[in-house]
C-alpha cells in the first residue's frame, strides 16, 4: 500500500487526479477500523490531515464555512454560537475521537448514523468539492445518495461544507444503546429560522440517507404562526402542537430493524426526540 503525503491541497489533487483509487484519510476514525478488520485493502492512501486549506473554518457574507479538516474538538471549542453542531460533535465517540474525527469524515463515509450529517442536512449547506478539473458545490441533500453513498466523483476531495447562518434556537440529540461512545440508533436535528419563519428537522439512523421531515416542518411553523409565537415567544403553544409534530416527524422516518434497534423503536425515538427538541426550542427563544 503506497501513503501519499501532499503539503498543500493544489499538490493532493494532482495526487488524486493521477491516482484516483487513491483513498483520502485525515482522522481516521472510520477507516482504521476497515482497515484492521481488513474490510478494505485501498492500493494508496492519500493523506490529508495536514492541508491548511482544509482545516479552517470562517464567516464570510453571511455563511459559514466549516472545512473539511476540521476536528470535532475544535469545533466544541471554536463554535459554541452554532449549538446544533456542537452538541452533535459532543456526542462524537471519546475525546481521543473527537481530537481527530472530522466532518469531512462524515461526508466521505456518508454512513445515516453520522452525527454531524442531520445537522447539515438541517442547515441546508452545500458541500464543496475540488479537482484538478475545478471545483464544484452540491446541495447537501444530493450529496448522499444511498448508505455510504455519495456523488463524490473519483478524483475529488471533500473541501467543506457551507451553510446560510440563520438566527434562532436548534438542537441535536441522538438515542443510543449506551451514554458513550455509541453509534445513534436515532437521531433528530431542528433548527429555527426566525427570519424565514420556518422550521427545519432532520433524521439520522432512520433511513438509507439523512432524511428531512418537511411535512413536520410545515406543521410545526403553522402552528407557531397560528398561535402568534413567531411575533411573541411568550405566547402558550397548545400541548397538542407538539404532540402532532412528534407524530409526524416519526412518519418521515424510513427505518429497518438491526443489531441496534428495532424500526418500532427507532419511529418512537424519532417521536420523543422531536417532541423534546420543539419544547427546547420554545423555552430557548422565550429565556432569550
Amino acid at each position: 500500500m503506497d501513503v501519499l503525503s501532499p503539503r498543500t491541497l493544489d499538490e493532493a489533487l494532482a495526487l488524486k487526479a493521477d491516482r484516483p483509487d487513491a483513498v483520502p484519510i485525515a482522522g481516521g476514525t472510520d477507516l482504521m477500523v476497515a482497515l484492521n478488520f481488513d474490510r478494505a485493502r485501498p492500493p494508496a492512501l492519500l493523506d490529508i490531515s495536514r492541508l491548511p486549506e482544509l482545516c479552517q473554518w470562517r464567516r464570510e457574507h453571511g455563511d459559514l464555512f466549516l472545512g473539511a479538516g476540521v476536528s470535532y474538538a475544535r469545533i466544541v471549542r471554536e463554535l459554541s454560537g452554532v449549538v446544533p453542531l456542537v452538541e452533535a460533535s459532543r456526542s462524537v465517540g471519546s475525546p481521543q475521537i473527537r481530537n481527530r474525527g472530522t466532518v469531512g469524515g462524515n461526508l466521505g463515509t456518508a454512513s445515516p448514523a453520522g452525527d454531524a450529517l442531520p445537522v447539515l442536512a438541517a442547515y441546508e449547506a452545500e458541500v464543496e468539492l475540488a479537482s484538478a478539473r475545478g471545483r464544484r458545490t452540491v446541495p447537501f441533500e444530493g450529496f448522499m445518495v444511498g448508505p455510504k453513498q455519495t456523488v463524490l466523483r473519483p478524483d475529488e476531495l471533500i473541501v467543506g461544507a457551507r451553510w446560510r447562518v440563520v438566527r434562532g434556537p436548534g438542537s441535536f440529540s441522538k438515542v443510543g444503546t449506551r451514554n458513550a461512545m455509541v453509534i445513534a440508533v436515532a437521531s433528530v436535528c431542528l433548527v429555527m429560522d426566525e427570519a424565514g419563519r420556518t422550521v427545519r428537522v432532520a433524521l439520522g439512523s432512520v433511513g438509507p440517507t439523512v432524511l428531512r421531515a418537511t411535512d413536520a416542518e410545515r406543521f410545526a411553523a403553522g402552528a407557531l404562526a397560528a398561535a402568534g409565537w413567531w411575533d411573541d415567544p411568550r405566547v402558550q403553544v397548545p400541548a397538542r402542537v407538539a404532540r402532532e409534530f412528534g407524530e409526524r416527524v416519526a412518519a418521515a422516518a424510513r427505518p429497518i430493524d438491526d443489531v441496534r434497534g428495532t424500526a418500532a423503536y427507532r419511529r418512537h425515538a424519532c417521536r420523543v426526540l422531536a417532541r423534546r427538541a420543539l419544547a427546547w426550542a420554545l423555552e430557548a427563544r422565550r429565556a432569550a
